[in-house]
C-alpha cells in the first residue's frame, strides 16, 4: 500500500471515529433529556421527546413544515458562523469564547448601519465583519504581546461588546418597545437578498443568501485549512509555537490573524440574521446572545471539522426549535433549553470517545499483528523440527 493511499485510510477511518462519536453524545444526550422528561411527566415523555426530534415535522401540512424548516435554516446560518469562528481558532490553539462578544458587536454595527445611517446590506454586512475583526484584534494583540489569555479577555470583552450595542442601539428604537425598529419599516435596502429561495419555503420571507452563503464559507474554511500553506501556517503555530517561530513562522502575526478572522466570521453570523429581519435587538437584555455560546457545542459536535460543522450546527438548531412545540401546560417553556445543554455538555465529550474509539483500534491492530508473527514462527520452526 503506498503511503499516500495510507494517509487516505487514515483521514476516512478518522472521519468515521468523529461521526460515530458524534453520534453517541447525540443519543446520549436525548436519552438523559427523556429521563429528565419522565421524572416531570411520565405519562406524555415519550410523545415529548419525539416532538422535540420532529420539530417542524409536528406541522401535519407539507407547506407548512416547509415554512417552519425555512425558520430553522435562518437561525442555523448564525449559528454555523459562530462555530465556524470557533473552530478556525481551535485549530490553530486558540478558545475562541469571545466569539459570543464578537457577534453581539457585529449584531450592533450591522443594525445601527441598516437603521441610524440607512446603508444597503452589503455595507450593513462589511460593518458587522469590520466590528467582529476589532473585537478580535484586541483579544489577539493580548494574547501575542501580552500573553493575556484569550479566554479571559475574551469573555470581558462579551460583556463590554454587550453594553456598548444596548447603549448605541437606543438611538434606533421603537419608541413604546425596547427592540430595535424593522428594518423592512425604516431601510428595505438593508435587508439580505432573497435571490428567489422564499418560493422553496411557502414564500418564507427570512430565508435569504444567508444560508447558502455560511455553507461556502464553511467549504472555504476547510480549504483554507487543510489545503493551503496559509492553513498550514497557522496550524503549525497552534501546534507549536516556538517550533514554528524556529521555522521562521511569525507567531505572533498567526495568533493575532486567526482571532480576526475568527471576530470577522462571527460578526458575519450575527448580520446573516439581523439582516433578514427575523429578529430586533433588545436594548434592555443583560446576558449575553447564545448564539456565540453555542457555536462551541456545534464545533466539538461536528469534530472540529469545518464541514461536520455545517451537520452540526443544523441539529443543535433544530433540536433548540422543536423544543417550542412542547405542551407549556405541562412541561417549563425553560425544558427545551434543558435538553439542548444537556446535548451541547456531552459534545465536549466527543474527542474523548474518539480517543477511547483509537485507542481500542490500535490494541486490536496490535493484537491482530503480533498473531500474525506468531503463525509466521510456527512453519519456520515445525521446518527447524525436520
Amino acid at each position: 500500500m503506498s503511503r499516500k493511499s495510507k494517509g487516505s485510510n487514515e483521514k476516512l477511518v478518522n472521519g468515521l471515529r468523529s461521526v460515530a462519536a458524534s453520534l453517541i453524545c447525540i443519543l446520549a444526550g436525548l436519552l438523559i433529556g427523556f429521563i429528565v422528561l419522565l421524572f416531570i411527566d411520565s405519562k406524555g415523555a415519550f410523545q415529548a421527546i419525539l416532538t422535540i426530534i420532529k420539530n417542524f415535522f409536528n406541522y401535519p401540512s407539507g407547506p407548512a413544515a416547509l415554512k417552519y424548516f425555512g425558520n430553522t435554516l435562518v437561525k442555523t446560518a448564525p449559528l454555523l458562523m459562530c462555530a465556524l469562528s470557533i473552530n478556525f481558532c481551535y485549530k490553530v490553539g486558540l478558545f475562541n469564547i469571545g466569539a459570543a462578544g464578537q457577534y453581539v458587536v457585529g449584531a450592533g454595527a450591522c443594525l445601527y448601519g441598516a437603521l441610524g445611517l440607512g446603508l444597503p446590506w452589503y455595507l450593513c454586512l462589511l460593518m458587522a465583519m469590520l466590528a467582529g475583526a476589532i473585537w478580535g484584534l484586541i483579544v489577539g494583540v493580548l494574547k501575542a504581546y501580552f500573553n493575556v489569555n484569550e479566554v479571559i479577555s475574551g469573555i470581558m470583552l462579551n460583556w463590554i461588546g454587550l453594553y456598548l450595542v444596548n447603549i448605541l442601539l437606543k438611538t434606533v428604537k421603537e419608541e413604546t418597545s425596547p427592540y430595535t425598529k424593522t428594518i423592512k419599516s425604516v431601510n428595505p435596502s438593508a435587508l439580505l437578498p432573497t435571490a428567489g429561495l422564499p418560493s422553496l419555503f411557502t414564500n418564507n420571507r427570512y430565508v435569504t443568501i444567508a444560508v447558502p452563503l455560511s455553507i461556502i464559507i464553511a467549504i472555504l474554511v476547510w480549504v483554507i485549512l487543510e489545503k493551503t500553506t496559509f492553513g498550514y501556517e497557522l496550524k503549525a503555530t497552534g501546534y507549536n509555537r516556538d517550533a514554528a517561530k524556529y521555522a521562521g513562522m511569525n507567531g505572533n502575526r498567526n495568533i493575532i490573524v486567526t482571532l480576526v478572522i475568527g471576530g470577522v466570521l462571527a460578526g458575519m453570523g450575527a448580520a446573516l440574521l439581523y439582516l433578514t429581519g427575523f429578529e430586533q435587538w433588545s436594548v434592555t437584555q443583560s446576558s449575553v446572545p447564545q448564539m456565540g455560546f453555542n457555536g462551541i457545542a456545534a464545533t466539538f459536535l461536528g469534530g472540529l471539522n469545518p464541514i461536520g460543522t455545517i451537520f452540526a450546527s443544523y441539529f443543535i438548531q433544530h433540536i433548540t426549535s422543536g423544543g417550542s412545540y412542547l405542551d407549556k401546560a405541562i412541561y417549563p417553556s425553560q425544558i427545551s433549553d434543558l435538553i439542548s445543554s444537556i446535548i451541547i455538555y456531552l459534545c465536549g465529550f466527543v474527542l474523548f470517545f474518539k480517543q477511547v474509539m483509537a485507542k481500542r483500534s490500535a490494541a486490536r491492530s496490535e493484537k491482530a499483528l503480533l498473531k500474525q508473527k506468531d503463525e509466521e514462527k510456527e512453519p519456520e520452526k515445525g521446518g527447524a523440527d525436520k
